[in-house]
């Protein structure tokens, strides 16, 4: 079975599923871990440091994207841990999940910003092509 599952978070309806299945799956084998990832994206990133009135209330916006996920493992009793890592999502997330060696990816099939994903290829295609673990992608 899978014992540490990465889940990608950005805040959109998509990650939240996939937070939803991997509870599921974790629930399966009681020394499953899971890692709630948040990417601080580059693109976002700015836009974000200008509107906070300082470090804590960034931290704490970021936060609040995780928070429907960490309340999700909490309600089901999974062991769980949240990192938030800054850069371009795709890569970040191959990078991560690769260089800590994961059992699995659950990510969701799309995020928060549709346009970027239709320009540049979505985060969830990136991961699937570049991970070297199992990838579920939750639509």
């Amino acid at each position: 079975m899978y014992k540490r599952i990465l889940v990608a978070i950005d805040g959109s309806l998509h990650s939240y599923r996939a937070a939803a299945e991997a509870v599921k799956i974790a629930s399966l084998d009681k020394a499953s871990k899971v890692e709630l990832l948040y990417i601080a994206d580059f693109s976002k990133a700015k836009k974000e440091v200008l509107h906070a009135q300082g470090k804590a209330e960034l931290e704490q916006v970021r936060r609040g994207w995780i928070q429907p996920a960490e309340d999700l493992m909490k309600e089901n009793l999974i062991d769980y841990e949240v990192k938030i890592l800054h850069g371009d999502p795709g890569p970040t997330i191959v990078d991560y999940a690769n260089k800590e060696k994961f059992d699995l990816v659950v990510i969701g099939s799309r995020g928060l910003n549709g346009l970027q994903e239709m320009v540049l290829g979505s985060v969830s295609h990136k991961v699937v092509k570049r991970v070297n673990c199992p990838v579920l992608i939750i639509k």
